[in-house]
């Protein structure tokens, strides 16, 4: 009998980049992959409950900031681990200024082993 892969959210607008992460964490974990914040909460108003979602900052229709925020602000998902990736070159000053906390941030690019080894520690 095997054991259930843990499961992470990606929420990332850039196709490319939707596709390196599910390449990069797709061996050891299930991936779901959605284009931004609206198409993720309809997934997790779905039923769907993801170990750790990894969202981008810069996306259409609703951004990252304000989809963590709505999901921190949840009572279902307040407790879910969230990852920020973003290109903006002050990442440091917008996590720092955000009103709630996520559990790691990466500058894009990032290096991949970094990010899967982060994924990893939170999860444990």
């Amino acid at each position: 009998m095997s054991v259930a892969k843990k499961q992470i959210l990606i929420v990332d607008d850039d196709a490319v980049m939707s596709k390196l992460l599910t390449i990069i964490f797709t061996e050891g974990y299930t991936v779901i992959t959605k284009p931004n914040g609206i198409e993720a909460f309809r997934w997790l108003e779905e039923g769907n409950y993801p170990d750790i979602i990894i969202s981008d900052m810069m996306m259409p229709y609703l951004d990252g900031s304000s989809f963590v925020k709505n999901l921190k602000n949840s009572g279902f998902y307040r407790d879910t681990p969230v990852v920020v990736l973003s290109g903006a070159e002050n990442l440091d000053d917008l996590v720092h200024e955000m009103p709630f906390t996520v559990e790691g941030y990466f500058k894009k690019p990032f290096n991949p082993a970094a990010l899967k080894e982060s994924i990893a520690n939170i999860l444990k």
